[in-house]
C-alpha cells in the first residue's frame, strides 16, 4: 500500500497527473507509476548457512536467494569437500548471483552473512560486488526499532509473533557437523533450512516494510 505521508508534494502531484494503461493515476496503481518510473528493484532475500560464525576457520554450506520468480538455492557438494575445493565454486556462483538484483534484504546480515562471504570470496580471490554495485537492507536492523519491545529479535521470534510460518527444518548441530563429512542428506537439510529461513524473511519483511523508507546502504 502506498503511504502518502512519505511523498513529498511534488511526487504526489506526479502521480496525481500520472495516467498508466490501465487509466488509472500513480497514486491509484503505484505499482504501475513505479515501473513507468524505473523505481523497481530486483529484490532478492538472502539467506546463507556455514559451518562456523567465523570466515576464516568455517565456510559457506549453502546460500538461498529468494525472488518474485523463485528461490535460487545453492550448496556445497561431497565432492568439493572432499577435494579441498570447499566453497570456492560456491562463492563464485554467489558473485553472479547477487549481480542479478538490485538490492538484497537480509536478516542480520550487516554483521554476518555480508561480511563472512565478502571474506570467504576474498580468500579465493573472487570478484564480490563492490561498493554501491549492490543495495543492502538488514530487516534485523530495521527490526530492532520497529518492534523493539519483542523479549528477542531472532528471525523465527518475530515471525511467531506475526503469525507468519518459521521453518519446519530446525537448527541441529548434529546435522550441520555431518555436512563437513560430506553427507548429502545433512545438505540437503541445511539448504532446506536456507529456503525456509528467506521465505519467513520475505513474509516478515512486508509487514515492516509500510513503516519505513529503503536507505541507500551497500553491501
Amino acid at each position: 500500500m502506498l503511504n502518502l505521508h512519505a511523498l513529498s508534494v511534488t511526487e504526489i502531484k506526479k502521480r496525481r497527473e500520472f495516467k498508466c494503461v490501465h487509466h488509472h493515476t500513480g497514486l491509484d496503481h503505484p505499482n504501475c507509476f513505479d515501473q513507468a518510473n524505473g523505481l523497481v528493484e530486483k529484490v532478492a532475500y538472502f539467506d546463507i548457512e556455514s559451518s562456523n560464525l567465523t570466515s576464516d576457520f568455517g565456510i559457506v554450506l549453502c546460500y538461498a536467494l529468494k525472488h518474485k520468480d523463485g528461490i535460487i538455492s545453492n550448496s556445497i557438494t561431497p565432492q568439493e569437500l572432499k577435494e579441498g575445493s570447499f566453497d570456492r565454486r560456491l562463492m563464485s556462483d554467489l558473485c553472479e548471483h547477487l549481480r542479478q538484483f538490485d538490492r538484497v534484504i537480509t536478516w542480520y546480515g550487516y554483521k554476518f552473512d555480508i561480511p563472512f562471504v565478502r571474506s570467504r570470496a576474498m580468500l579465493h580471490k573472487l570478484d564480490f560486488p563492490l561498493y554501491k554495485e549492490v543495495w543492502h537492507t538488514d530487516a534485523y536492523q530495521k527490526a530492532k526499532v520497529l518492534i523493539r519491545t519483542l523479549h528477542s529479535k531472532r528471525l523465527g521470534v518475530v515471525s511467531n509473533f506475526l503469525g507468519i510460518e518459521a521453518k519446519e527444518h530446525p537448527l541441529n548441530p548434529d546435522i550441520w557437523l555431518s555436512c563437513l563429512s560430506g553427507n548429502q542428506k545433512a545438505i540437503d537439510f541445511v539448504q532446506t533450512h536456507c529456503d525456509e529461513d528467506v521465505t519467513s524473511l520475505e513474509a516478515v519483511w512486508k509487514r515492516l516494510a509500510p513503516y519505513q523508507k529503503l536507505s541507500k546502504s551497500t553491501i
